[in-house]
């Protein structure tokens, strides 16, 4: 027993190490790293013999990448990105279904034909925001289009999820219409439990002193969260990624939710990486060689078929031509939550090994290409509108962005010094963002009517959502230097235009503070000095005869 568990972690090891270095590879040539990761699982897989054991290993990374996009998941943000997240989204997945399913049921059933019409319905969200981050353009047209289709994407992958499973239960109508109400009530017992011990229990648990103080105990908490609610739902016949989506939605409306999600950062990457290898280990390089141009005519199909629909869905929302055509090009390929669902659908027969390879096929080629069809989106845009419309439509026309509602203050700490920062802030019109993890005072400063990032602000995620890359002036008002030097490197890269004025505890901080990229420093030690000073000379008269010295003014 102790030889096989030595040679599945043997195992383990080395498809990490694949992983990492052929990541790092892709990221080198401008790809995403998930690339990297599924050509790790294609190289490998026929050199393992644990590979059953890492694709178990798999699944779990599947349900932490749910319980990730249910932390993220806001109707208040869904509402922000107005009817091109709601409606267009929604027309995009329906449409797209709709379209690929006819074809694909001419080939095959229709059950089929809708499973994998539902795997050609998600584009990339790793890749497109990724590449549209790196240009600058999420706040552009296409940009925030692209973001909210991908953002209701994300969020169907759910129900989803839930369809193929029952298209592949088989049996008839009265099979089928039980299976539903199971499951539903499954769903519902799950969403009533989640809301109670998310929302009544952990607050109350994270509110103690021990938490804290001891910032592993968080850790553990979240790690238990994302585990046990995968397996309560794989416990009560649901799907671990459902039940692992439906927990992350509820501690996200617990307050916590971005700081749980930046905890669960290095376990869900771990996991997740080995997913994506273990869909490149399904995948057969012989095959794909002998049906290349089977391939590539099926890419060329879904390109071009997902393209058109986000295009008739843009302009049905009344956007130019040049801006549907480029939010089409940028949402053409097959995301990585296909695999998900492909993984289901073969797991419950609804799909073969050729048609599953067929898929993987298609979607790694698509992942390829998605970084040159984002970047060169408006360029694709106007050279088609040239071509086909015959016309230069808002081809000079600039890239409108929107502002974000976000403050231009970000505070971190709202303990004393904090809480004045705010005040001082308020009081010239001006209402901060503050950044704080203790309960007692995330509460206070809502109170007071200021918006507030629950989390720890060592975490890049939690600084992100608190409008930082966006902020004109960033506050570091926490006491620990070790700490606040941490804050400062982070916000330093994330937000290279922004001034920050930091606290500085202990006058030996100052040049280790000023390294790391504070702005102006408020030493804590030479002001209250002076204060004390100013105090004692307010209220003591001294006699200063024979009592002069020379010593510098700065000493």
């Amino acid at each position: 027993m102790t030889f096989d568990i030595w040679m599945v972690l043997v195992e383990y090891i080395g498809v990490l190490v694949a992983a990492l270095v052929l990541g790092a590879a892709a990221e080198r040539l401008g790809q995403s790293a998930v690339i990297g990761y599924l050509t790790a699982g294609i190289l490998l897989g026929p050199l393992l013999f644990q590979k059953q054991v890492i694709i178990s290993f798999a699944d779990l990374g599947v349900a932490l990448l749910l319980f990730s996009i249910g932390l993220e998941f806001s109707f208040r943000r869904l509402r922000s990105l107005g009817r091109v997240a709601l409606v267009g989204g929604s027309l995009q997945i329906v449409l797209t279904m709709l379209l690929f399913a006819a074809g694909f049921a001419l080939v095959w059933s229709w059950p089929r034909g809708i499973a994998l019409g539902a795997m050609v319905a998600l584009s990339s969200t790793a890749v497109v925001l990724r590449v549209l981050n790196d240009r600058a353009e999420i706040d552009a047209v296409h940009g925030r289009n692209a973001l909210g289709i991908l953002l209701l994407q994300d969020i169907s992958v759910v129900p989803l999820v839930l369809l193929i499973t029952l298209l592949g239960s088989g049996g008839g109508l009265g099979d089928s219409l039980l299976a539903i109400g199971k499951k539903a009530f499954a769903i519902v017992t799950l969403t009533i439990l989640f809301y109670g011990l998310f929302n009544i229990a952990v607050p109350r648990l994270v509110a103690r002193e021990s938490f804290r103080r001891n910032r592993e105990l968080f850790h553990l908490l979240t790690i238990v969260a994302a585990t046990g609610a995968s397996w309560l739902a794989h416990l009560m016949g649901v799907s671990p990624a459902l039940g692992a989506f439906l927990a992350g939605v509820m501690l996200a409306e617990s307050g916590y939710g971005v700081q749980i999600r930046a905890d669960i950062g290095p376990l869900r990457t771990l996991f997740v990486t080995l997913f994506f290898v273990s869909i490149g280990m399904m995948a057969d390089p012989r095959w794909l060689l002998l049906k290349l141009p089977l391939v590539l005519l099926g890419l060329a199909i879904v390109l071009a078929g997902k393209a058109a629909v986000v295009f008739v869905v843009i302009r049905l929302l009344r956007q130019t031509r040049r801006y549907a055509l480029a939010t089409g090009f940028a949402l053409a390929q097959i995301g990585e939550f296909s695999f998900v669902l492909a993984m289901i659908a073969a797991r419950d027969g609804l799909i073969d090994h050729d048609t599953l390879s067929l898929v993987s096929s298609v979607t790694v080629l698509s992942l390829f290409v998605s970084p040159l069809l984002v970047t060169y989106a408006i360029p694709l845009a106007d050279l088609v509108i040239r071509r086909w419309f015959k016309e230069a439509e808002a081809a000079a026309a600039p890239a409108v962005t929107e502002a974000r509602a976000v403050s231009p203050v970000v505070i971190v700490g709202y303990g004393p010094a904090g809480y004045w920062a705010a005040q001082a802030y308020v009081e010239k019109g001006i209402c901060p963002t503050i950044v704080e993890m203790n309960p007692q005072l995330v509460a206070e400063a809502r109170e007071h009517g200021l918006t507030v990032q629950p989390g720890d602000a060592t975490r890049v995620e939690v600084l992100e959502h608190a409008g930082v890359p966006q902020a004109q002036v960033v506050l570091v008002t926490l006491p620990d230097p070790r700490t606040v030097r941490r804050i400062v490197e982070r916000i330093r890269l994330l937000a290279p235009q922004a001034r920050m004025v930091v606290r500085a505890r202990y006058n030996r901080s100052m040049d280790d503070l000023k390294d790391a990229g504070a702005y102006t420093l408020v030493d804590e030690e030479s002001e209250v000095g002076r204060r004390l000073a100013a105090k004692a000379q307010e209220t003591a008269v001294i006699d200063a005869a024979g009592a002069r010295c020379d010593l510098p003014t700065d000493a």
